[in-house]
């Protein structure tokens, strides 16, 4: 028993300190937390400052909604129907004015619909008896409810109007079922869709014409900023690749955490239902040009789509700096020059374009010029200069075929092998098969180590210049990739009526779009599809 309460006492003396050291940890994080709380709210400001204009556009709109209830003659006028308005304008009033046309209109149409059509089988169900009347209502609401949600699984209703049908059935059912036990249904309608629509007029009044956010110059200037997120990431992937090693020491010791190469081509990546979501919405915003046609928003998903496909590359260039296997930095110096020039023709080339598309004109008649196509001519010869790098010498079959013979050997033969070292030839193979033992042959036939493959791998002549092989042929694949982007953004051009290019309308232009400034801000506004 002593013993018990003795260790029990020991317990509590040691769960003191740390119920100290807890304690001031969450004192240390109570005194920040205005601080960091202060920070954050700025931060969301400074990103977007339409953000804080929305905001109080949202404000003032639910105080004007307020009126019906605040004051005594607007609430004798609609009662507690007036709560409709506040809740209108709750769900409907969004970031853009594309989003808040959608959802108002939907569900001003979806209200209009499902009132006479509630009316239609309130008129029919008071012609009869009351036993009868009970049964057509309840059929009415089960077919009506039955035929409006397998019409949601519609593609095109389910893009456009599925909150529609939403606010349709919550109408049509409401109005409906209560037909049945009160008698003034039809004035309790009317009040809530005048209190609707008052708050759809006051959404529409605010996203039209105070200070409107437009979903299509944002996807205008979201697709312009991809272009120069995705130069910035081949610029930085190629500079990285042929950095010396100080500068790799120095670049690992400082504080900036942030990847540019996959910050420059992550929202490329994700952007597909974003800009989905974006061409829908500015589909129903009204024509705010001076020109009478019709925006290509469609063209926009269309070369999202394409420059996805061109971000994958870029990907997979991202990927060659991170292999097991490395060419080293002396093989790398001989084809710094020329790589370094191709992927500044690239990103030149990718920026023409992105401009292009920002200042809605026709792409350079010189976008593909003749120095690009002279740095790839440039990176072909400095490969072809080096032949025993990519090609080896005459043994290199010879010590090929010894690498697969020791491999399939010690895959039968052997389970476990501890190698000192991994050896640039095939004597590591030998001395491998030499220090085999015998062991279970199923067991041995499951796997293949990643240390027998990488000693095939690294004895062969030919291996320091195949993560460079992969490297210059991803390069090569980026430059035929960009002749199809190049098309869509032709294309785009050709459709939406751009003007033609001219050599000196880029000295009037000084703005400057970031790419996050244009995606992730608007991510947190947009909802994440037409229906919410």
């Amino acid at each position: 028993m002593g013993v018990e309460m003795e260790v029990s006492g020991d317990n509590n003396t040691n769960w003191v300190p740390i119920m100290k050291k807890r304690m001031n940890i969450l004192g240390k994080k109570m005194k920040n937390f205005p601080k960091i709380t202060w920070k954050t709210i700025w931060k969301v400001g400074k990103d977007d400052p339409r953000r804080v204009i929305h905001s109080l556009k949202v404000g003032f709109s639910l105080t004007l909604v307020s009126l019906l209830y605040l004051m005594e003659p607007l609430f004798k006028g609609f009662g507690s129907s007036a709560i409709w308005a506040v809740m209108t304008v709750v769900v409907v009033l969004e970031f853009t004015a594309g989003a808040t046309l959608c959802k108002g209109l939907n569900r001003g149409l979806g209200t209009l619909l499902a009132g006479s059509l509630a009316f239609l089988i309130e008129y029919v169900a008071t012609e009869s008896g009351h036993i009868f009347r009970a049964i057509f209502i309840g059929a009415s609401v089960f077919f009506i409810g039955a035929a409006a949600t397998y019409m949601r699984f519609f593609p095109y209703i389910k893009k456009n109007y599925d909150y529609g049908v939403v606010i349709f059935l919550l109408t049509f059912n409401l109005i409906t079922v209560s037909s049945y036990r009160v008698d003034n249904v039809l004035r309790i309608a009317h009040e809530r869709f005048y209190t609707i629509a008052i708050g759809c007029g006051i959404c529409l009044l605010m996203s039209l014409l105070i200070l409107p956010n437009w979903s299509g110059e944002d996807l205008h200037n979201f697709t312009a900023a991809k272009f120069e997120g995705l130069a910035k990431s081949i610029e930085a992937c190629v500079s990285e690749y042929f950095r010396d090693e100080e500068q790799q020491k120095a670049r690992e010791n400082s504080s900036d955490l942030e990847d540019p190469i996959y910050n420059g081509y992550k929202t490329v990546l994700d952007s597909k239902s974003f800009d989905e979501t974006l061409a829908l919405y500015a589909s129903w915003e009204p024509r705010h040009s001076r020109h009478c046609y019709r925006f290509p928003w469609q063209q926009y998903v269309k070369l999202g789509n394409v420059l996805r496909h061109f971000g994958y590359t870029i990907v997979a260039l991202h990927g060659c700096l991170q292999t097991e296997i490395q060419t080293p930095r002396s093989v790398r110096a001989m084809f710094k020059d020329p790589c370094i020039r191709l992927a500044g023709e690239v990103t030149k080339a990718l920026k023409e374009l992105g401009d292009s598309i920002r200042y809605r004109r026709q792409c350079s008649p010189e976008i593909l010029s003749d120095h690009l196509h002279e740095a790839l001519q440039d990176l072909d010869n400095a490969i072809k200069s080096q032949p025993k790098l990519f090609i080896g010498s005459k043994n290199n079959s010879n010590k090929l075929a010894l690498a697969t013979i020791g491999i399939q050997s010690g895959a039968l033969n052997s389970r476990r092998v501890t190698l000192s070292s991994v050896k640039t030839d095939t004597s590591a193979l030998l001395e491998w098969k030499s220090k085999r033992g015998s062991t279970n042959e199923n067991n041995e036939r499951k796997s293949l180590r990643p240390t027998l493959s990488k000693i095939a791998i690294t004895s062969l002549e030919f291996s320091d210049a195949l993560p460079f092989a992969a490297f210059a042929a991803l390069l090569v694949e980026i430059v035929a990739r960009l002749d199809l982007v190049i098309e869509e953004v032709e294309e785009l051009g050709r459709i939406a009526h751009f003007k033609e290019y001219n050599n000196s309308q880029d000295d009037d232009h000084n703005v400057v779009v970031d790419i996050e400034k244009h995606a992730m801000p608007l991510r947190n506004e947009l909802p994440t599809h037409a229906g919410d």
